[in-house]
């Protein structure tokens, strides 16, 4: 009796200890989420990414390897359909996973406008939640609060971990952006265009000058009206800069340009070229302020 006893102690033991070593498995839809989620799982688990760099959310087509790894997943995060149109249809009630654009605890900024355009064939609606909220320091901190609770749920065994983890994440991203509001006050009251009504986060919390912007979606064509008013701007030196994206370059942009004088900056909402590593969301920030700063002085 005590032998099978002991046997059931000593198996119990080793079933315990797999469970222990295995390592919670995180996938993370887009990159900048990554690198927010890499922050509060240091020593715990590296997130995987779903779209490689340089692809965009707006018209991204799963793979089968993307499949698999999304049913492999122990929790999955992604920003929400707004965004990533792709993943609502895969994401079945045996997958686990937390859309952060139905987050409460997220102060989310919103669409209230009809875009106006001119290419026939598509709906021009343009409201609701604004999914870009990694772009908002703010925000950021506040989904990267929702992201540890959910941690501490389905892996409460790094409780305390996920929670020192979010600590010196929160004092980062705090020291981060006060130099950044320095660095970028100078060039708060000079205006520009971007490409894609994607940067309202970033734009509200440093207090940025935005004029407008060529599409609401990126893989939406600019209208002609929207090119002529642009022009006209351009040319009564209303701007200092317009704003392309490494995902998209369309030949629109330099033809709006040509012969203003005004300059054309690149703005990166994917991270693409930031390193997977600690302090990559903050690198991120910084790359993003140096890139208006730059374009706007």
């Amino acid at each position: 009796m005590s032998r099978f006893i002991s046997f059931g102690l000593i198996f119990t033991f080793f079933f315990s200890s797999h469970l222990m070593a295995k390592e919670f498995n995180v996938v993370t839809s887009v990159k900048p989420l990554q690198l927010i989620v890499q922050e509060l799982t240091q020593g715990v688990t590296a997130p995987q990414v779903l779209l490689p760099a340089g692809a965009s959310p707006h018209d991204y087509a799963l793979k089968p390897s993307d499949v698999k790894k999304i049913h492999d997943a122990d929790l999955v995060i992604w920003v929400g359909p707004e965004l990533e149109t792709f993943m609502a249809r895969i994401l079945t009630n045996d997958v686990t996973n937390i859309a952060l654009t139905s987050q409460s605890s997220i102060d989310f900024l919103y669409y209230d406008h009809d875009e106006e355009g001119d290419h026939t064939g598509h709906d021009h609606s343009h409201e609701g939640v604004d999914p870009h909220f990694w772009m908002g320091p703010k925000q950021s901190l506040q989904a990267a609060t929702v992201i540890t609770d959910t941690l501490i749920d389905f892996d409460p065994l790094h409780k305390n971990e996920y929670k020192a983890n979010l600590a010196l994440f929160e004092k980062s991203v705090n020291i981060a952006t006060d130099e950044l509001k320095k660095q970028l006050q100078p060039v708060t009251q000079h205006g520009y265009f971007v490409f894609h009504d994607g940067y309202g986060y970033f734009e509200k919390y440093f207090k940025l000058n935005n004029l407008g912007h060529f599409t609401v979606k990126p893989d939406r064509r600019p209208g002609a009206k929207t090119l002529i008013s642009i022009r006209r701007a351009l040319q009564e030196k209303q701007a200092y800069c317009v704003f392309s994206e490494p995902q998209f370059s369309p030949a629109v942009v330099g033809s709006v340009v040509n012969g203003t004088g005004v300059s054309i900056g690149t703005l990166d909402p994917m991270a693409t070229n930031i390193a997977y590593e600690q302090g990559g969301y903050i690198a991120f920030l910084q790359e993003l302020g140096q890139s208006f700063t730059k374009c706007l002085k």
